[in-house]
């Protein structure tokens, strides 16, 4: 393989897996960390945390419309890459402090550093083949492979850090693995030089200046306005909402230039650049359903999958969480309860402080003149127990922790929880722990709505004191075998691609894309199955469904993916690769911006359905427009 292949593919392939390693690791957590109550998150409504990843996600991927245009003119594929590593590593480290105005900075410079980073090192892959070279494909396939092997290791990863320590310590360790990735790169700094000679701009090339002010000014006037008047109108404020609206309205105008950029393209690069168009609705319209796995997967993996994980050996516990309240609620009335003793009823205010370790010295003497029996046991101590530390909550002075109150997706009140100055310091580490019979455990507050919830549906079997129920985390499902199956199932892909054309009857790139988005309505139907067989969130469903779904979506990836980046190479004019690569990117954009939306609904069979209908519909667009896509391809000879 290394003798088939330029060596720069592999340079690019670890340079890229590390980054993916981050991207991945963030990615698999943030809307667990947004929406989190109970292991430290930041309490925010469903509709918000999918909000926040939607339009993260949105961004993440319209920013390479100017990263590659920047490459492109100024700085270069190398230099982009590594000035989008830095920003990227910054971000994550601000994220590694809990506080949400640190969480919008940090998604803010890995927007910006994505931008520059992802287009152009997609772009250099492409530029590693000549014209024509067969090679391309696999070659494609082969750095995806490494995309998702960053992607599993990320899964790997997460679990245990945010398991032993908290969501902040896995993003500071994302951070790290940019970093590597980063080193790698500068390792074979020469070595990658090929894939680093730019075209020379001609007159008829539009000036970054010019994109500034007839794209991005109106793309900002038209979502400024958007937004009021989503605010404003009430039909948009209750559906999508204002955000989303306005993303969608600031978009006209960057649709709008490329539908020009088109049409006053020369003859000669014409046909290449109008079939990029049906490839940019493919990619958006699947990465609308891949990226579902950071919120409307993770929901449902979260808060409606079996995730029990009895069978975890005890020297691998880390990569096993404990059980809170909330997983019992629509768990099977066999599964065993916490003992009463280990649950202590508070107002809902205390709850959502406990939820986000943080306590202040108010609620603590109220908890402990509530429940003299219930101790206050300092981290540090001679009777502290590190078991314990999973619960152990951080203690502020009176008045440093505040709070604010919102709803979430099923009316029932959230209070997010920070502190006041976010510099504050705590004054100690505390558990809350209680000796009954002889056996000292650690108790959880708990309002008096989800006491009642934990054992509305359960039978009389109950956990001894101490005693928790392990489960694998939901990152560990929705972040781990899409790529692994992608690792797994890439070389037979490859090979039975190469197969058809051995016996002269190759699959068209265009085709192949046929062929993704077809597999993925296959795997929607068989996720909404799924749902349907758990009444819709009411039982929790086997993680066989979630499994499944993967594996065969992973095959729709794998024949639609990589093919849309080959193509855009193949068919994009040597002097804008860099800004054709953007629009890919610009497309998947639009679709993770829908995934938040969807996100933000509640995950039933209803809406698994429509989706399978959409992909369908999209699936039956390309097929229409096949022979002129593979005419476009055949004139390139590409």
């Amino acid at each position: 393989m290394a003798q088939k292949h330029p060596k720069g593919l592999y340079a690019l392939f670890f340079t890229e897996m590390w980054e993916r390693l981050a991207f991945y690791l963030m990615l698999g957590i943030l809307f667990l960390y947004c929406k989190d109550t109970e292991r430290g998150g930041l309490a925010m409504t469903v509709k918000q945390s999918a909000e926040i990843l939607g339009t993260y996600l949105a961004f993440v991927y319209f920013t390479p419309f100017l990263g590659g245009m920047i490459a492109d003119r100024y700085l270069g594929y190398r230099k982009s890459v590594f000035i989008g590593g830095l920003f990227m590593a910054g971000g994550f480290f601000v994220m590694g402090i809990r506080d949400e105005m640190m969480l919008y900075m940090g998604l803010l410079l890995l927007c910006l550093g994505n931008g520059l980073f992802k287009p152009n090192i997609s772009a250099m892959v492409g530029k590693l083949y000549e014209p024509g070279d067969s090679r391309r494909d696999s070659g494609f396939n082969i750095f995806y492979m490494g995309i998702n092997i960053g992607a599993a290791a990320s899964a790997i990863l997460s679990a245990p850090l945010r398991n032993m320590f908290s969501f902040n310590v896995a993003f500071v360790a994302a951070g790290v693995g940019l970093l590597i990735g980063l080193v790698v790169l500068s390792t074979n700094w020469k070595k990658l030089a090929v894939a680093d000679v730019r075209p020379e701009p001609t007159p008829e090339d539009v000036t970054i200046g010019k994109i500034f002010g007839v794209i991005i000014l109106p793309a900002a006037v038209f979502g400024t306005g958007g937004y009021y008047l989503g605010l404003n109108w009430e039909t948009i404020a209750s559906s999508i909402g204002p955000i989303t609206f306005a993303f969608i309205i600031g978009m006209i105008p960057i649709i709008f230039y490329f539908g020009m950029l088109v049409k006053n393209s020369s003859p000669e690069e014409k046909p290449g650049m109008s079939a990029l168009i049906p490839v940019y609705v493919a990619g958006g319209a699947f990465f609308m359903i891949l990226h579902l796995s950071g919120g409307l997967m993770t929901f449902v993996a979260e808060n409606n999958t079996n995730r029990r994980a009895e069978w975890i050996p005890e020297v691998m516990s880390s990569f096993s969480q404990k059980a809170m309240p909330s997983y019992f609620i629509n768990a099977d009335a066999e599964l065993p309860r916490p003992a009463e003793d280990t649950l202590i009823k508070v107002d809902a205010r205390i709850e959502s402080m406990f939820g986000a370790r943080t306590l202040d010295q108010e609620a603590l003497e109220q908890i402990t003149a509530k429940y003299p029996d219930v101790r206050v046991v300092e981290n540090g101590g001679g009777d502290y127990d590190e078991s314990w530390a999973r619960l152990t909550s951080k203690v502020f002075e009176a008045g440093v922790v505040k709070i604010s109150e919102g709803k979430d997706g099923h009316g029932l009140t959230l209070i997010s929880v920070r502190t006041e100055p976010e510099t504050a310091k705590p004054i100690k580490n505390v558990a809350l722990v209680r000796t009954i019979g002889g056996v000292t455990f650690p108790v959880i507050p708990v309002s008096d709505e989800s006491f009642k919830a934990v054992y509305q549906k359960a039978s009389d079997k109950r956990l001894a004191p101490g005693e928790s129920v392990g489960l694998i985390n939901a990152e560990i499902i929705t972040a781990l075998f899409n790529p692994v199956f992608v690792v797994v199932l890439t070389p037979l892909v490859v090979f039975f691609f190469a197969w058809r054309v051995r016996r002269k009857k190759e699959v068209s790139t265009a085709r192949k894309i046929f062929y993704g988005m077809v597999i993925t309505t296959i795997a929607l139907c068989i996720i909404a199955t799924g749902v349907w067989a758990g009444d819709d969130g009411a039982a929790k469903i086997s993680a066989m469904w979630l499994i499944v779904f993967y594996a065969v979506i992973t095959f729709g990836e794998l024949c639609l993916s990589p093919m849309g980046l080959s193509l855009v190479t193949k068919l994009a004019p040597k002097r804008l690769v860099g800004l054709m690569m953007g629009g890919w990117f610009l497309s998947t954009s639009i679709g993770n911006k829908m995934s938040g939306f969807i996100s933000g609904l509640e995950p039933t069979t209803k809406i698994f359905f429509v989706l399978a209908i959409l992909i369908l519909m999209v699936a039956g667009f390309i097929y229409v427009l096949l022979p002129r896509l593979d005419k476009a391809i055949k004139q390139y000879g590409a």
